[in-house]
């Protein structure tokens, strides 16, 4: 088989694929068989139909056809090899000639067009320089932590007062689209200012006492009525107040590991401090990724972000999605903008990867298992064989290498704070171990997901 890329655009190419009379026979072959296995002709045995008769009953015609449809796949993948392009579409085939159906001689040829992975140019990327704020923990941080700590060993007590920020409320609710009642809840706990509800409620409750109600209108944010308006009626049952333990030597005997609150302190000002840290790295990571989009240029292949966009809108053909609430211009260009420069993330950043030869370890792709799995809330274990099954291990083998190569530049980043110190990120660029590396190509997870004691990959 002969295969050659033509270049249409930065970001499609058509290849030309000849494909001899000879690698085209085995599927000749194979479709007589399968041709055979499915008529059924007096005096021969399901399977055992001679090829003559075959061709007398059905055509050569339909077997070469049969032939050519089940290896178009596979002269494909061979030719998308031999090229080296990375597809990003669905393949559009054209087959420009065929065989002979009465010749035993001749060639396939077939052209596709599809859209591929464009090639950049990457300049000298050491050195880039960056500004972040100037963070340094104070006092303040200090306190906030504490008394955050405190109130997870708080207590709720009723008060006889109307209900203000940060009150723990019970509440009952009532909603009504139009006349019709379509939901309602009793004994409902609730936090004033959280937000975790319906938009509206925070400004019902504040200044309501308990057996208090009041009506406001809001946007239904789920069930077979969201994104409708309703008007609601919220009554509030109870309120309370949390009420904090004293921060003293008792109190960090309870909470931590320490006899006296002057070494919980102590210990709530380092986590302060490395929390600033992070904050600084966050920041200094997001802007050097930001220098690498306007050093590099990518070409976007449009109707690749087009499907995606439109996926964005429409998961589901047909079918009704909270995101076709806000498919309005404004949202559809933001929708836009954010595709395209995801896109331009990921080709950057596997173009460092390849450069820097950067590998992900099984420690590596286990720590951003666990990771990923705690924000859906899932057992790590079951995360796992979730994705195994799905195919989606080698996206994530993917993520941790773009993750890595990101991590490269920015140690090799001049990153300054506002005040013009230079920042050390040597600890929040740190990598794992590189042992036990993970083809991006991998079909299967880990099976027992263990978390490795090198927290540097789910940190940065």
């Amino acid at each position: 088989m002969k295969s050659a890329a033509e270049n249409l655009s930065p970001t499609r190419v058509k290849l030309n694929v000849e494909v001899p009379f000879d690698e085209l026979k085995p599927n000749i072959d194979a479709a007589y068989q399968q041709v055979a296995e499915q008529i059924q002709v007096p005096g021969f045995r399901k399977g055992k139909v001679p090829v003559r008769i075959i061709d007398q009953r059905v055509g050569r015609g339909y077997v070469l056809e049969t032939a050519i449809n089940d290896g178009l796949n596979d002269w494909y993948q061979q030719a998308v090899a031999e090229t080296g392009i990375r597809p990003l579409s669905r393949p559009e085939v054209e087959i420009t000639e065929v065989p002979d159906p009465s010749a035993t001689d001749g060639e396939l040829k077939f052209q596709v067009e599809v859209d591929v992975r464009p090639e950049v140019e990457l300049p000298d990327y050491s050195g880039i320089k960056v500004d972040v704020e100037a963070a340094q923990a104070s006092d303040d941080d200090v306190t906030k932590s504490l008394d955050e700590l405190r109130g997870r060993f708080g207590t709720l007590k009723p008060v006889d007062r109307p209900a203000q920020a940060d009150d723990f409320l019970t509440i009952d609710l009532t909603a009504k689209v139009g006349e019709e009642e379509v939901d309602s809840a009793a004994g409902l706990s609730y936090q004033v200012g959280s937000g975790t509800m319906l938009d509206g409620l925070d400004e019902a409750v504040t200044g309501l006492s308990a057996d208090e109600e009041t009506i406001f209108a809001t946007k239904l944010a789920g069930g077979e009525h969201a994104g409708e308006e309703a008007q609601v009626t919220v009554k509030v049952t109870a309120v309370k107040e949390r009420e904090l333990p004293e921060a003293d030597d008792d109190f960090a005997q309870l909470a931590s590991e320490f006899d006296t609150i002057a070494e919980l302190r102590d210990d709530l000002a380092k986590q302060a401090a490395e929390s600033k840290v992070t904050q600084q790295g966050v920041e200094a990571r997001d802007k050097v990724l930001d220098k690498l989009v306007e050093l590099i240029e990518v070409p976007v292949p449009e109707s690749v972000i087009a499907d995606q966009v439109e996926a964005h809108f429409n998961p589901e053909a047909g079918g009704h999605s909270a995101a076709e609430d806000h498919d309005t211009e404004e949202h559809r260009a933001e929708v836009l903008a954010n595709t395209e420069r995801a896109f331009k993330n990921e080709v950057i950043l596997d173009a460092i990867a390849d450069k820097e030869e950067i590998g992900v370890s099984q420690s590596e792709l286990i720590e951003y298992l666990i990771a990923t799995a705690s924000q859906y809330g899932m057992d790590p274990n079951q995360f796992a064989q979730i994705m195994d099954q799905s195919g989606q291990v080698p996206m994530m083998v993917g993520e941790v290498r773009r993750r890595k190569a990101l991590a490269v530049v920015l140690g090799q980043a001049e990153v300054t704070d506002s005040e013009g110190n230079a920042v050390d990120l040597t600890e929040f660029v740190r990598p794992s171990g590189e042992e036990e590396l993970v083809e991006e190509g991998a079909d299967e997870a880990a099976a027992d997901v263990i978390p490795s004691d090198d927290p540097a990959a789910a940190k940065f």
